[in-house]
């Protein structure tokens, strides 16, 4: 197939396109690299450079695209909150624009890079797909508005767009590949716990920070569904196959059980062979004790599965991502 990728230089989007490469598709990847890297397209994809929002009509107007795979976002939930703004521009507004082009080029097929912050503080868990859907910051509330957005065009399309939206829960680890170098997270401003902990181990940080040790979980610690990024790669793939004339469908991707920040930094200390000091400090207000996702739904709409659940498995591939020497330091 033939394929736009968006958002395709940074962590998810390029480890998505190494992988549509691999299986054999023709992939272009359009990013204004505010928060991506140019190295991290793989050589094989073609690449503009560009705002989605501007661009995307005049690329999918250049030939008979296949499907959309979109991966550009803002993602900083704590930005969303004191620049709600940049938010909704950056993501409702540029989303609703693509989806026009989407229509006007008649592509067939769309795949969105959907959140569990859709979710906000869930009140069962597994969450599923059924769950109520009440984000608690700017950043899920425009992720889950373009999903909304993506059922009334899907609808509307008369059997000419099939959707399928993916929420994930915590993606880590790092793409090997055959050749060239590895794919991995490598964010200004780092949010994630595992590549946190990982820069205690790296010398960047001092320690890391536990936000309360007093959760109503079996070690006192949060606790969050991690997933190989490879994992969720094979899944977009899935998807793009799974998607369906007329219809939208929302799939969550996680493992289906979760590791507590303990269980994590206790990881990181085995893979790396440093202490790394971890500090309790206060909690910190809308943390939900636990968020571990159903992946029932994507197992039989997709036939997907998580094959590298090994927790130790996804931070050694971080580790050895991290250590090539561009976790940290604002690369």
């Amino acid at each position: 197939m033939k394929l736009l990728v968006t958002g395709g230089a940074g962590y998810v989007g390029s480890v998505c396109t190494a992988h549509l490469l691999a299986a054999g598709h023709e992939v272009t990847v359009l990013d204004d690299l505010s928060t991506g890297h140019r190295d991290a397209v793989p050589a094989a994809a073609a690449f503009v450079e560009g705002d989605v929002a501007a661009a995307a009509a005049d690329v999918l107007g250049s030939g008979a695209f296949d499907g959309v795979l979109h991966f550009a976002a803002r993602s900083l939930v704590g930005e969303s909150v004191v620049d709600p703004a940049k938010y909704w521009h950056g993501n409702v507004v540029t989303s609703l624009a693509l989806l026009d082009a989407v229509r006007a080029h008649r592509v067939p097929r769309l795949v969105f890079s959907s959140t569990a912050a859709t979710y906000g503080e869930p009140e069962t868990s597994p969450i599923t797909e059924d769950s109520p859907t009440r984000p608690t910051n700017p950043y899920g509330a425009t992720k889950l508005a373009i999903d909304h957005a993506i059922t009334s065009y899907a609808a509307a399309s008369h059997g000419e767009l099939g959707a399928v939206s993916l929420r994930y829960f915590n993606v880590a680890g790092a793409h090997r590949p055959a050749d060239g170098p590895m794919l991995g997270e490598r964010h200004t401003t780092e949010t994630h716990l595992i590549p946190l902990v990982l820069q205690v181990a790296l010398g960047v940080r001092e320690h890391v920070s536990m936000f309360g040790d007093d959760w109503p979980t079996p070690d006192g610690t949060c606790v969050r569904d991690y997933i190989h990024v490879d994992d969720l790669a094979a899944a977009h793939l899935l998807a793009l196959d799974a998607a369906e004339a007329d219809g939208h469908l929302v799939c969550n991707l996680g493992n289906g059980t979760g590791f507590s920040v303990r269980e994590v930094v206790e990881a990181c200390r085995r893979v790396t062979g440093h202490p790394i000091p971890a500090v309790v400090a206060p909690r910190r207000a809308g943390d939900p004790a636990v968020l571990v996702a159903s992946a029932e739904r994507a197992r039989t709409r997709l036939g997907w599965a998580p094959r590298r659940g090994d927790l130790d498995g996804i931070v050694a591939d971080a580790w050895a991502f991290a250590q090539a020497g561009r976790v940290g330091v604002g690369a």
